[in-house]
């Protein structure tokens, strides 16, 4: 049974409401899919929940300003965005709240009283960005890509792992020339790949592994069209025979190489 690939799951774990039954249905019967639907949604709901802000300390504008200088930010950008809001209408000063026998200090220049409503230079009006409508949402999307990104990544099968390659090029009076690579698959079986841009042979063509000296080859099967893929025996030692050949046979029944090649190459890791 085929799991839900990554976009499903992010899509499911992100909206309830979601329309797709195919693949709440295969979360019901798959066990691994489940699971990992399960670790989105903890995600999800870990972002969504608004964080306690009482308990937050907001830095201090010196720390914007030191960002924006590190990352060579526009003027536009250089208000700090936590900077403190207006105070809520009705509430106090600070000097408002003084006791009255209270006097300021001789070197405290009094400030001019701002006008009732103003806001004060450089203040927002937003609040934190996890108070902001909507906020919530990309950042519970951000998170559960990068969760989704990692379960796909964890899941995902190994992948082929190319050993070698070769080019081939023509022989005598052939002109076909092409390429070739042994590639290792998950279980650690490997296999010759093997194409040519033509076929020039006048019966059927055989691909061979041969030695470096051509005193010894192993043959690997008949190449119906111009590309093959073969697989290598077991325990077969590609240094002892790298060559790669791709012969002209005819059809007189005898399994030996013809001595014809069309075309041949050295593998190289």
């Amino acid at each position: 049974m085929p799991h839900l690939d990554p976009d499903q799951l992010s899509l499911l774990a992100l909206y309830d409401d979601w329309e797709d039954p195919a693949g709440r249905e295969h979360l019901l019967a798959c066990p691994q899919c489940a699971a990992d639907y399960a670790a989105l949604r903890r995600t999800v709901e870990a972002v969504k929940t608004t964080p306690d802000t009482s308990r937050l300390s907001v830095p201090g504008p010196q720390v914007w300003a030191g960002i924006h200088q590190e990352l060579g930010l526009g003027e536009s950008v250089r208000e700090d965005p936590l900077a403190a809001g207006p105070p809520k209408e009705g509430g106090a000063t600070p000097a408002a709240t003084a006791a009255p026998g209270d006097a300021a200090p001789s070197n405290v220049v009094p400030m001019p009283a701002r006008p009732e409503g103003a806001r004060p230079e450089g203040a927002r009006m937003k609040g934190a960005w996890w108070q902001r409508p909507g906020a919530w949402l990309a950042t519970a999307a951000a998170a559960v890509l990068v969760v989704a990104g990692a379960v796909w990544a964890v899941n995902r099968p190994p992948q082929p792992r190319e050993l070698a390659e070769a080019q081939l090029t023509p022989l005598a009076q052939h002109s076909a020339a092409g390429s070739a690579k042994v590639v290792s698959a998950a279980d650690g079986s490997r296999s010759l790949e093997v194409s040519l841009d033509k076929d020039e042979a006048k019966g059927y063509q055989e691909v061979w592994l041969i030695a470096p000296d051509l005193s010894k080859l192993v043959s690997l099967g008949v190449m119906n069209s111009t590309s093959g893929t073969f697989q290598v025996p077991a325990g077969l030692d590609l240094s002892q025979y790298p060559v790669v050949d791709v012969s002209d046979e005819p059809m007189d029944g005898n399994p030996a190489h013809s001595t014809v090649s069309i075309a041949r190459g050295t593998l190289t890791s």
